[in-house]
């Protein structure tokens, strides 16, 4: 029904995306409620801060999602990229685990295209440091110009009719 209606590509796309990113955003305040309140996380920075940067991660994370979609034509193969061609990167690379500065050089250059190390950054940032917005302005514009930029290829590689 979707395929015949006449709404433009980037609406259909909109509307796939809103519902994920409603639950992400429950699930990002249900996470930092726990994170507070039970295990005594300390927040120094400004939370409308944290949201801020949390709401850009998100879409960047859903246009990812969108872009993988708008790829494949099978729920598996879409499954098996993101399992293997993304999941290990980001856990290994982002700066989660190790520091990306103790990494070979090839790997730090690999880092700079993960969303996530951008997003932990900011989030270090702000959770820890106590900066605010100004002080993250880099990672916020990172995040934002992938945002943009996966969007733009999921737009490009949509396909409005069945092949």
């Amino acid at each position: 029904v979707i395929l015949v209606s006449p709404m433009p590509p980037l609406l259909i796309v909109l509307s796939k995306v809103v519902p994920y990113f409603a639950i992400s955003l429950i699930n990002f305040t249900n996470v930092l409620v726990i994170a507070v309140f039970l295990l005594d996380v300390p927040v120094n920075g400004n939370l409308i801060s944290l949201y801020l940067v949390s709401i850009i991660f998100i879409f960047v994370a859903l246009a990812l999602g969108l872009l993988i979609s708008s790829v494949t034509d099978r729920q598996l193969v879409a499954l098996l990229m993101t399992a293997l061609g993304l999941m290990m990167p980001v856990v290994m690379l982002s700066g989660l685990m190790f520091p990306i500065e103790n990494m070979p050089v090839v790997l730090q250059g690999i880092a700079q295209i993960i969303p996530a190390k951008w997003y932990i950054e900011a989030i270090r940032d702000i959770m820890i440091k106590g900066l605010g917005l100004v002080d993250v302005l880099k990672e916020i514009s990172v995040l934002s110009f992938m945002a943009v930029v996966l969007i733009a290829a999921s737009l490009k590689k949509f396909k409005i009719r069945l092949e």
